[in-house]
C-alpha cells in the first residue's frame, strides 16, 4: 500500500523548496511511518540546500521533525502506532564507535544520513510522476507529511512535552546542550561563554545555567536574540560590534578568562575570539558547520598554554539516551525551548524560511494540518 503525502521538495541546488504531492511505498521491516506535527527548520538544512552538503537531489530535506507513529514494520519492537516520537539522526548502533556510546562519529553516518537512499539503493519518496525522490535526510526527511524513520533514531516522548514543537530536540538543541553538558560537563561555579546565539547556542546557555555556571557570557551581533539570552541564563550579553576585543572582555568579566567556551558559528575569526576569551587551561568547542572545507588557523601558543580546541557533531550523544533527558528538562521547566520557537504553518514555508535567513526567529517550526 502506498501513502500521499506533501512534501518540500528541493529540486536542484540553490533553487526554492516547493510543495508537492509524493508517494511513500511499503515499509521494510525495521522502518516506521511518522504523521509529521512539526519539524524545525535548522542552518544544516540551509546548507544542504544551497548545496554545501551533497545530497543527491531531487530531495526532501528536514531532519528536526516530530509525530506519531503511523504505522510499523514487522521487525519492530519498541515502538507502536501512537507513539509520540521525536526523529534525530541516524547511525548504525552496531560500529565500533556505535559500540562505545559514541554515535554521533558512527562510521556509516554518511550514507545513513546524507545518502539519500535506504541500504539498497531505493528511495522512500516518489513524486507525482513516480520518479524517486531521495529521503532519508538524517534518517527522515522531516520537511514531509509523512516520515520513514527507524526504530534507531525515532524515540519516544513523554505524554506531557507538546509533540508539535519537540522536533528542534533532534538536532540544533541537542547539539548546544549536549556539547556542555556531554562534552564540555562545566563545574558548578565555573564560566562559559557561547559565541553565536542562534537555537544552538540558546541551548548551550540553558545548559551551563542547568549545570550551574556562575558566570555565562553569550556573543551576538543581533540585538534581538540579547534579551532572550538573558532570560534563559547569560548572565551577560556582549556584542561584537560593539568591542573591539571580545577575548578582552570576556577574560575581565571571568576574571582571567572563561574555563569553556562555545564556538556555533564555524568561521575563522570566530574561533580565534573563543580561544582568545579562555583560560588557562581550557576548552573551546566548536560546532559551526561550513560548507565543503573549511580551513582555519589558530594560533599555536593559546594550545600551549594548556587550551584545547576540539569539534562535537550532534553534542556527541546517543538520541535515545540523551533526548529523552532533554524531554524531562523540559517537562520540568529546566530547559524552555519552546521560547525559542516561533511556528508557522508549512503551507507558509517560505515565509519561515525567510524569517530564518534574516535572524527574525530564533528557531522556526513548521506546524502541519493534522
Amino acid at each position: 500500500m502506498t501513502r500521499t503525502a506533501t512534501a518540500a521538495v528541493l529540486r536542484e541546488y540553490g533553487s526554492p523548496l516547493r510543495l508537492e504531492k509524493v508517494t511513500v511505498p511499503e515499509l521494510r521491516d525495521d522502518e516506521v511511518l511518522v504523521r509529521i506535527h512539526g519539524v524545525g527548520i535548522c542552518h544544516t538544512d540551509l546548507t544542504a540546500a544551497a548545496g554545501g552538503v551533497p545530497i543527491p537531489t531531487p530531495a526532501v530535506l528536514g531532519h528536526e521533525g516530530a509525530g506519531v507513529v503511523d504505522e510499523v514494520g514487522s521487525a519492530v519492537t519498541d515502538l507502536a502506532v501512537g507513539d509520540r516520537v521525536v526523529l534525530g539522526f541516524d547511525s548504525c548502533r552496531t560500529c565500533r564507535n556505535c559500540a562505545r556510546g559514541r554515535h554521533a562519529y558512527c562510521t556509516h553516518f554518511a550514507p545513513l544520513n546524507y545518502g539519500g537512499v535506504r541500504n539498497d539503493g531505493t528511495t522512500v519518496l516518489r513524486d507525482a510522476a513516480g520518479a524517486p525522490v531521495h529521503g532519508n535526510w538524517f534518517g527522515q526527511s522531516s520537511f514531509s507529511s509523512l516520515v520513514v524513520a527507524t526504530e534507531r533514531n525515532a524515540v519516544r516522548l513523554p505524554a506531557d512535552v507538546p509533540v508539535t514543537i519537540a522536533g528542534p530536540l533532534g538536532c540544533g538543541i541537542a547539539t548546544g546542550a549536549g556539547t556542555v553538558l556531554r562534552v564540555l560537563r562545566p563545574e558548578s561555579g565555573s564560566s562559559v561563554v557561547v559565541f553565536g546565539l542562534g537555537a544552538v547556542g540558546m541551548a548551550a546557555i540553558m545548559a551551563a545555567r542547568i549545570a550551574e555556571c556562575a558566570t555565562v557570557v553569550g556573543v551576538d551581533p543581533n540585538p534581538r536574540r540579547h534579551d532572550l539570552a538573558r532570560r534563559l541564563g547569560a548572565t551577560e550579553v556582549l556584542s561584537p560590534h560593539d568591542e573591539q576585543d571580545i577575548g578582552r572582555r570576556v577574560r575581565r568579566l571571568t576574571g582571567g578568562g572563561a574555563d569553556y567556551a562555545v564556538e556555533s558559528v564555524g568561521t575563522e575569526a570566530v574561533i580565534r575570539q573563543a580561544l582568545s576569551a579562555l583560560a588557562s587551561p581550557g576548552v573551546c568547542a566548536t560546532l559551526g558547520l561550513r560548507a565543503g572545507r573549511n580551513p582555519v588557523s589558530v594560533d599555536q601558543t593559546h594550545l600551549l598554554s594548556g587550551r584545547t580546541l576540539t569539534g562535537v557533531i550532534e553534542g556527541d550523544a546517543d538520541p535515545q539516551r540523551f533526548l529523552p533527558e532533554l524531554a524531562a528538562l523540559w517537562r520540568d521547566g529546566r530547559f524552555p525551548v519552546d521560547e525559542l520557537v516561533q511556528t508557522f504553518d508549512f503551507t507558509k514555508l517560505d515565509d519561515a524560511l525567510s524569517a530564518v535567513t534574516s535572524g527574525e526567529v530564533v528557531k522556526a517550526v513548521l506546524t502541519f494540518d493534522i
